[in-house]
């Protein structure tokens, strides 16, 4: 699949002034065999992992071929997001570029610049927030806009681009809706009672605590958004549905502690338990990219097998309406912001003939910051990594 940094538009902007582009912004994969091993270098960069242990990793790519599932998805919500802009009428460009593998945010960056885009706002293909999923994007976006600025003839530190970014979105009305309805579908196609159990990422429990400086933990996040969506498919199914929190692809030395239960793990004591059937819910990610593909269609479903439980996956969030509504909406949001914080007023200010409502969200935690405080999503708590990033108030800390 050959990268596609191509700008893609509509056709009116004003109600997303003052942006005149918008980067979708996301983790990349390698596209085949050949690219395997250097993307996961990449993604390592400055851990000092030998290949040897990159190439166990390695083989879950190449159970598929060499090919991330992720880039196939992304051209397809790259689309989504232009289709949608363009039934509101909205004139926004999309680019398209990765932290990890081509496209890379530099080259994603470099369109939009050609193109004359000056301003840009940035959707991260992450929903949550902590280090992995916040943090380390926008400090790859600092160094993007480096070297965009070093390439255009910018002195040190000058950057020709502003790139604002949407808030973390784990409880905005429309990431949360598509997930129930993509639970919901699953329910009723295993035609049984079952265990919801929900999987996302596992994280170091050191990025756990540091994650709470955003305004709730990396765990809590998760909580809140699975409780909101089992009692929304409760609702719906009429019936009372039991879940739980499993994590996923943990890596690092085993004397590292990281959060738990693995999703295989929880799947053998339910199995003990005496559960007979299960819907798992990749809630922790937007996309079925590896993760998805290889720990919980190849892993956990041959776990479920070898059990005896009947298992069925539930969709991830990928292009469904509701979520791709709400990534727009998101977007919006964040250009009314950013108009109030141009005009110096504490409140964002929203054109006529604008919908969607300042901050929406859904279950019990409030909205996060699309501009990060100080301190905000560390590796470690306290414990800054010394590489400024985008997007925060305080670039160093």
């Amino acid at each position: 699949m050959a990268p596609d940094t191509a700008v893609r538009t509509s056709s009116d902007r004003s109600i997303v002034a003052p942006y005149d582009a918008l980067l979708l912004f996301s983790f990349g994969g390698p596209n085949g065999p050949d690219d395997v091993l250097p993307f996961l270098r990449n993604v390592t960069a400055g851990k000092n992992i030998p290949d040897e242990r990159l190439a166990v990793v390695a083989e879950h790519y190449h159970h598929f071929g060499g090919a991330s599932p992720i880039n196939g998805q992304n051209l397809a919500l790259q689309k989504a997001l232009v289709d949608e802009l363009a039934r509101r009428g909205i004139d926004l460009p999309v680019v398209w570029g990765n932290r990890n593998w081509e496209p890379y945010t530099t080259d994603a960056l470099s369109a939009a610049y050609s193109d004359g885009a000056r301003r840009m706002v940035a959707l991260v293909t992450s929903a949550y927030s902590s280090y992995s999923g916040c943090r380390q994007y926008r400090e790859n976006l600092w160094a993007s806009l480096d070297e965009l600025g070093t390439d255009v003839g910018l002195g040190e530190g000058e950057h020709p681009l502003t790139v604002d970014k949407v808030r973390s979105y784990f409880n905005h009305p429309g990431f949360v809706q598509a997930n129930v309805d993509a639970v919901t579908e699953a329910f009723e196609s295993i035609g049984r009672d079952a265990r919801l159990v929900f999987v996302t990422h596992s994280i170091p429990d050191t990025m756990e605590e540091a994650s709470q400086l955003a305004g709730a933990s990396y765990s809590a996040q998760h909580l809140d958004v699975a409780a909101t969506v089992a009692a929304a498919v409760e609702e719906r199914l009429g019936r009372p549905v039991t879940w739980d929190l499993t994590y996923c692809s943990r890596s690092g030395p085993p004397s590292q502690p990281w959060l738990e239960p693995d999703v295989n793990d929880h799947l053998t004591a339910l199995a003990a338990d005496g559960v007979q059937a299960v819907v798992l819910s990749p809630i922790g990610f937007v996309s079925d990219h590896m993760e998805v593909a290889f720990d919980l269609d190849t892993e956990a479903l041959e776990t479920a097998a070898g059990l005896g439980l009947v298992a069925v996956r539930a969709d991830s969030v990928g292009t469904r309406e509701p979520f791709v509504r709400g990534l727009v909406d998101l977007v919006l949001e964040r250009a009314a912001l950013a108009r109030a914080l141009d005009a110096g007023l504490g409140a964002p200010v929203m054109e006529p003939g604008e919908t969607p409502v300042p901050e929406a969200t859904v279950g019990d935690l409030p909205p996060f910051r699309s501009l990060c405080r100080p301190g905000c999503c560390q590796m470690r708590a306290g414990t800054p990594t010394g590489i400024p990033a985008a997007c925060s108030s305080d670039p160093w800390s």
